[in-house]
């Protein structure tokens, strides 16, 4: 691939996340995409030869956006594994609410299971993050730490979702999300201190 042609495949991804940021995951067409990069409406095709495949790599990047996020608020916390997933969690809850419409993209079923478009290269090690600080805070623990951490992945993603259409302010009175992301963490690993 030549310099030009990676830095138009670059453009569009690019073009997609901003589209993506100003109007959402029903914005996302290869026509839109290729008017906004000042291409033609074929020329997305020669970089992404499905829609899926530019969906992919737009996504890919909002995974490799937040595993880079998610690698600087770890190391906020050298030595403390608990303060770790806190901040992991933390951190993913505010991708969510700040990156809607990526969050969204990212965690679509028909995107995850295609494994072809080299999106789970990207989203697995990112788990295996949570997984890891799951066993070292849990070393002795009879539930297997991927299971644990599966567990809690979902709570997080639960609460993103819910925090996001407005249900769990509702429910609970909450104004903040971080009471909720202590209580999914205390539920899933025990309380703090245990």
């Amino acid at each position: 691939m030549t310099d030009q042609e990676a830095g138009l495949r670059a453009r569009l991804v690019q073009v997609g996340i901003d589209l993506l940021t100003e109007e959402g995951v029903q914005a996302l067409s290869l026509r839109e995409i290729a008017r906004r990069a000042g291409v033609s409406h074929g020329a997305p095709r020669r970089h992404f030869p499905t829609h899926l495949s530019l969906l992919s790599a737009i996504a890919r990047q909002g995974f490799a956006d937040l595993a880079e996020k998610a690698a600087a608020d770890i190391d906020a916390h050298p030595s403390d594994p608990r303060a770790q997933l806190m901040a992991l969690g933390r951190g993913y809850l505010d991708f969510a609410l700040t990156h809607r419409g990526m969050f969204e993209l990212m965690f679509r079923h028909d995107l995850l299971e295609s494994g072809h478009l080299g999106l789970r290269d990207t989203s697995l090690p990112l788990f295996q993050v949570l997984v890891d600080l799951v066993a070292r805070v849990q070393p002795q623990s009879d539930v297997p730490a991927r299971v644990v951490a599966g567990a809690l992945w979902s709570n997080l993603h639960g609460i993103a979702q819910l925090w996001r259409w407005g249900s769990l302010q509702l429910a609970t009175g909450a104004d903040e999300v971080e009471p909720l992301l202590r209580a999914a963490l205390d539920a899933h690993l025990g309380p703090e201190g245990r």
